[in-house]
Formats: C-alpha cells, structure tokens, sequence
C-alpha cells in the first residue's frame, strides 16, 4: 500500500489490522497451552489395572531386564541394553505409550507393537525406511497388545514415573513383603 494511502486510513482501520494480527496469534497460544495440558490429564486406574501392568513390567513385556525391577535403570543383568530411568525422567502418557508400541529405533528399545514399522503407524515408517537409515530394532521379548500397553502405562504412572528414586518403603510396597533386596536401602 502506498504511503499516501496509508496515512489517509482511519485510526479504526489502524487498530483493525493489528487485532488481524494479534488473534491468530493468541489463538495459536491457545491451541498449544491446550495440547501441553493435554499431555498431563489424569487417567483413573484401578487397583486391578495397576496389578496387571506390574506383571507386564516383570514379565511378558520383562522391561525390568533393562529399565531394573524398580524402573530406576540399574538392571540386574549386564547382558541387556541399559534402560531409562522412568522415575526420574519426565514422561507424558501418550508419548509414553507410543514408545512402548514403537521402540526407539537405533536404541536398545524393541518396538512391543507386532505390526511396528510394517504400515507406517511408528513415525511414519516401516522396516524398509529403518534399514536405509542403518537403523535396527532389537526383538521384544513378547509383542503386547494395546490395552496391555495400557494396562503398562496405569502401572508405570501409578508407581513409578516421577515419583523419584525408590526407597524402603516403596520397596517393601512394590514386592508386597520385606524381600532382599528391600534392605539394601534406605529406611
């Protein structure tokens, strides 16, 4: 517009344009506070959920073998990949849930989805992207279905994820007695 043109407009249309400006941008802010929050809702899990992803952690899906009973990454056999501390790193549910199916390719962590990299549903890629990249995926002990990874996810949040590092108590409450290895910490 020229200069001439600009100075003739009203101060209305002035403070029109800049409100033009202004509210995509507020609602952009809006949408991404919104999306944050998201990742932080509170899921209700029930105590019988809870017992059902404790298995899985120890069992079928064995991530204590890298990520150690207790979830803090201080496994109990060297033959595994070192895992992630769960307590202490920050995790969001959903992003959580998406590594449990996917893996984190290139790392020790196995992709627990059998269909994972097969249709593009991880990342947007399959098995054919990862071997041009140079990147492999280690088999997981056993595939897990979805509502197991939630069942996963109610026990890991429930227990584990952010509740910082693990002492006599929760020990004792996670092993449901006094077991051995409860008392190498502290009371």
């Amino acid at each position: 517009m020229p200069r001439s043109q600009r100075s003739q407009r009203s101060p209305r249309s002035q403070g029109s344009q800049t409100c033009q400006g202004i509210v995509p941008a507020l609602v952009g802010l809006a949408v991404l506070i919104a999306a944050l929050a998201g990742g932080s809702v509170a899921y209700a899990q029930s105590a019988d959920d809870i017992a059902a992803g404790r298995q899985l952690f120890l069992q079928k899906g064995n991530c204590q073998a890298c990520h150690g009973w207790a979830g803090d990454g201080r496994k109990m056999d060297d033959q595994m990949p070192d895992g992630a501390n769960l307590r202490e790193i920050p995790l969001d549910r959903q992003v959580f849930i998406m590594t449990v199916k996917c893996g984190r390719p290139g790392t020790g962590m196995p992709a627990f989805d059998r269909l994972a990299y097969s249709d593009g549903r991880c990342f947007g890629l399959k098995q054919s992207d990862l071997r041009a990249r140079g990147l492999e995926m280690p088999d997981p002990p056993a595939t897990l279905a979805p509502n197991e990874v939630e069942r996963l996810a109610d026990f890991l949040f429930a227990k584990v994820v952010g509740k910082g590092p693990i002492d006599h108590a929760g020990c004792v409450e996670f092993w449901g007695s006094e077991v051995e290895v409860c008392k190498e910490l502290k009371k």
